[in-house]
């Protein structure tokens, strides 16, 4: 059986289970509670703090079967599907390898078409700062007319090489670095489902090297297993 890294197997399934972003979880459920809903989102902050993570939780939330709803079940198809990364509906590109006008060019002609699974169209855009400057205006001309039934969610590491103007039709979201304190709680619930034995003070230096970076945690505990066995001191 292939081996799971940590990021992966405890990577929050639904809003509850995401960790150190209480304030955007709460709008997202409550837009979602009230059918407002917005076309366009923009997850900004640092590296391994949740976007992409909250990104796929809001398409799972907007086209489970019990839904709209902010606790979708993760047992419908189409729940099944977003988790696994098979739906046709819920599409996420990388910014880096997907920058240019063609690609984006690509990806207006997509969504004009309707859902064919699923309620809504969710296109994710990770390190959506990495797109150039045609494609960026590519972009907002969709965005200033928005196809019904599309929800479009940029992520980044860099903000300020957004344009403002893409941001401007965007609801823009920080996410904040993962306190210490919440960090350490997290590994000690991955150590003890995992029968790992780490000190305190180990917990400590991986919290503290991974500086709030929830997903550079659990690869610091992977590597640390990975050397020293199930025993860690």
């Amino acid at each position: 059986m292939t081996y799971l890294i940590f990021a992966r197997k405890y990577r929050p399934k639904t809003f509850e289970e995401m960790i150190g972003q209480k304030p955007v979880v709460q709008t997202l459920q409550n837009a979602i509670k009230n059918n407002r809903v917005a076309q366009a989102y923009i997850f900004s902050g640092m590296r391994g703090v949740g976007k992409t993570t909250a990104a796929r939780i809001l398409a799972k939330a907007l086209n489970c079967q019990l839904g709209p709803t902010p606790t979708p079940c993760n047992k419908c198809e189409l729940c099944k599907a977003i988790s696994e990364d098979r739906s046709v509906d819920v599409l996420e590109i990388d910014g880096a390898s997907n920058r240019g006008i063609d690609e984006v060019r690509s990806l207006r002609e997509g969504v004009k078409y309707k859902p064919i699974h699923s309620r809504s169209k969710v296109i994710i855009i990770d390190e959506v700062h990495m797109l150039t400057t045609p494609a960026f205006n590519a972009l907002l001309k969709t965005l200033e007319e928005p196809p019904p039934h599309t929800v479009f969610i940029f992520a980044t590491t860099e903000l300020h090489k957004v344009p403002a103007t893409i941001i401007s039709r965007c609801q823009h979201f920080e996410f904040k670095k993962i306190s210490q304190k919440e960090v350490i709680n997290h590994l000690v619930d991955i150590s003890q489902k995992e029968t790992i034995k780490i000190s305190s003070s180990g917990l400590s230096l991986i919290a503290e090297a991974a500086d709030g970076s929830l997903r550079d945690a659990q690869s610091l505990l992977d590597k640390a297993v990975a050397f020293s066995g199930e025993v860690i001191n």
